[in-house]
């Protein structure tokens, strides 16, 4: 990207395609190059055919600039295929290096909370490690409140890691 920054009205939220996978998987591997983002590696990247199809299907966003480039993205993902749990996905939102700091993650989800809401889900909830500031700040901005902090639930780069479980209950759907 060219500037500095993107003027948010330029900036259009819509779902996303198999054929936006390159752009999508390009800020999945920013985000795992911070070490803080997931426990998911970039070697441990499906294809993009496989990845969407473990998405809740037409609930990938992404946030595209004037010129149409993928600036962040963000996706619910079933948690259980048990029908209790039909109502409980897991986000995702992940922003571009080039773009952090400019609201797009909020505007991702944003529209993700009202997919949800749309489709029934009564809850969404996130796995944040701890040292990932502005996901918690963003989360919470969003009304997830933290549930737990599970202590050492799984091993990154050969470091255990915690993570905060946050939620968020639909007001309307609860």
């Amino acid at each position: 990207m060219s500037s500095e920054t993107t003027n948010q009205k330029e900036v259009k939220i819509e779902s996303a395609e198999l054929v936006d996978w390159p752009a999508i998987k390009d800020i999945y591997l920013q985000g795992i190059a911070t070490g803080h983002a997931t426990f998911v590696t970039a070697c441990g990247i499906p294809d993009g055919k496989e990845w969407f199809g473990k998405k809740i299907p037409q609930s990938v966003l992404k946030a595209s600039g004037a010129s149409g480039e993928v600036l962040a993205w963000g996706a619910l993902q079933g948690i259980s295929g048990a029908c209790s749990y039909a109502g409980v996905a897991e986000v995702s939102v992940y922003v571009s290096e080039a773009a952090r700091g400019q609201g797009l993650g909020s505007k991702i989800l944003e529209g993700l909370i009202a997919f949800a809401e749309a489709n029934d889900l009564w809850t969404l909830q996130a796995s944040i490690f701890p040292e990932n500031a502005g996901s918690l700040r963003l989360h919470e901005k969003h009304e997830f409140v933290k549930v737990g902090r599970r202590q050492a639930i799984g091993k990154l780069n050969g470091t255990w890691r915690d993570e905060y479980l946050l939620e968020r209950r639909s007001p309307s759907l609860y």
